[in-house]
């Protein structure tokens, strides 16, 4: 009998080059957007102008308008799903998910059970269900109203129940490149024209993610999607899935059908931006970035900096910065600086060079000039 200790071993190369393929980082995809998403199982939008990069990155021709119409005609939508954070979802994928992570948010409404206890939630949801549903809210404007109705109580952990307990929307303008606004919602429901949800279930979102991706450890799915006891959907399908095992002995396992390229295949010079799930949705994430690397990318109040990849891994940190004033016409200049972690060899560094241009013409059309600078090694240690 076959033992996951015979499972043939996939080193770290193999997997950082499955993970790019499946990420279409590995070469730019001829997709249009909202395949692109739905194949990536949502992108993490907790800030709003991240998931434009990082479909810039993987698709060939896009365009960031495209994406900011899928959000205004509701073919896609900004909702909080797994690891109960912001996603960017096709319509669909609202629906179908946020059933399945609702379980996040309870546990989240548990935390606060005792100071809760007294309060009728039930009605609480209902009051601010109708009062969102009468057009998209502010969550001052939803605290307000719970206030006014439950005078005694803290409207702020009522609103914050209201956002754990009711699936909302966050609604444009919010979330579309270059436009401004506060932070308004509405329920799903009322967004979406209150359509029928579509079946889905834990089967199907752990067959997704492993093609998304996989190979992955049982770790690595909990880790992404946030939710528990997933081991016993991993051996439900396990008749279906390949076995293979890490450098450390840990199992993984994948769908048959989701490439897994030659370890030796050229991985070309790539931007992440803040908050990735490229970054996020494995436990083990060595894959992809070492634990050193990842202590400075990852922050302790919670931000994920924007990074670039050299030969497949995370090599440094970018960021756009803007000049203020007008010449001809135009906006000042943008220039994109790299914090490298390490030095870039000089064929790495005209790659990134020639891809930040790139970036920046889609990033900052208007900009008089673009500029890409690298700052010194030693300079990102600081």
């Amino acid at each position: 009998m076959t033992t996951d200790a015979d499972a043939p071993v996939l080193t770290r190369r193999a997997l950082n080059r499955a993970l790019l393929a499946r990420q279409m980082l590995l070469e730019r995809h001829a997709s249009p957007p909202l395949d692109a998403i739905e194949h990536l199982v949502g992108m993490q939008s907790q800030a709003p102008n991240p998931p434009y990069i990082g479909l810039w990155s993987r698709l060939d021709g896009f365009s960031f308008a495209e994406a900011g119409e899928l959000m205004t005609t509701r073919r896609a939508a900004r909702i909080v799903l797994m690891r109960g954070t912001l996603h960017l979802v096709s319509a669909r994928d609202a629906r179908a998910l946020r059933p399945l992570t609702q379980v996040i948010q309870d546990d989240y409404l548990k935390t606060r059970a005792g100071d809760l206890a007294h309060v009728d939630l039930e009605a609480v949801f209902a009051t601010a269900r109708a009062y969102l549903e009468d057009e998209p809210r502010t969550d001052k404007e939803v605290r307000a109203l719970l206030a006014e109705r439950w005078p005694g109580e803290d409207a702020a952990l009522l609103g914050w129940a209201v956002r754990c307990g009711v699936p909302l929307v966050q609604v444009p303008p919010r979330g579309i490149w270059g436009a401004s606004g506060l932070a308004r919602h509405t329920t799903l429901d009322a967004w979406l024209g209150g359509s029928p949800e579509p079946e889905a279930s834990l089967d199907e979102v752990v067959l997704r993610y492993l093609a998304a991706f996989g190979p992955a450890s049982v770790r690595d799915v909990q880790h992404w999607s946030g939710l528990r006891r997933l081991g016993e959907v991993v051996e439900r399908l396990r008749p279906r899935l390949l076995v293979f095992q890490d450098e450390q002995g840990r199992t993984l396992y994948d769908v048959p059908e989701a490439p897994r390229p030659d370890p030796g295949t050229p991985a070309p010079a790539r931007f992440v931006p803040d908050f990735d799930n490229l970054l996020l949705s494995h436990a083990d994430r060595t894959r992809i970035i070492t634990e050193e690397h990842r202590r400075r990318v990852f922050t302790v109040n919670g931000i994920i900096r924007a990074t670039f990849i050299v030969d497949g891994f995370v090599h440094g940190m970018w960021k756009i910065e803007k000049r203020g004033g007008k010449q001809g016409g135009k906006r000042g200049g943008a220039t994109l600086r790299l914090t490298p972690f390490t030095p870039i060899p000089s064929t790495a560094r005209t790659a990134l060079e020639e891809e930040g241009k790139r970036l920046l013409a889609a990033t900052d059309p208007d900009a008089a000039s673009h500029e890409v600078e690298f700052l010194a090694p030693q300079e990102a240690s600081r």
